[in-house]
């Protein structure tokens, strides 16, 4: 019973289009817009965003202000690179782990959060260890 009626609409909607055909003549008139551009006057860029919502950066920086170029920085456990090559991470929005390591200094970890937007200024004290 079910398939035969799964087959029953499946023929029709099959033939619908058939039916549908044009009577006589069908002309389509591309008249003028209102104003100029594709959607109005105004042709640079939207301040809004599209439908007018404010759009802004999705993502927030975190700066490191230390001399100790050669500590390696860990975020959330996992290596991202020395502080002489990132200076500058862009991250998304959230809570982060951040831990900064280097030889022959004392390790640095702070829980910080990443605003959209804003910046995060890291200020690690590194000192160094005392020798055993």
């Amino acid at each position: 019973m079910k398939k035969l009626l799964l087959i029953c609409m499946t023929a029709g909607m099959l033939l619908l289009p058939a039916a549908a055909q044009a009577r006589g003549r069908v002309a389509v008139f591309v008249g003028p817009a209102y104003g100029w551009g594709w959607y109005g006057p105004y042709w640079g860029p939207y301040p809004y965003g599209f439908y007018g919502y404010p759009y802004g950066p999705a993502t927030g920086a975190v700066k490191f202000n230390t001399n100790v170029k050669d500590a390696e920085v860990f975020i959330d456990g996992g290596y991202a690179g020395t502080v002489g090559k990132l200076k500058t991470l862009h991250l998304r929005p959230g809570s982060y782990n951040i831990e900064l390591r280097a030889p022959g200094r004392m390790k640095y970890a702070e829980r910080i959060y990443v605003a959209p937007g804003k910046t995060v200024h890291v200020n690690p004290v590194l000192s160094a260890q005392a020798p055993r």
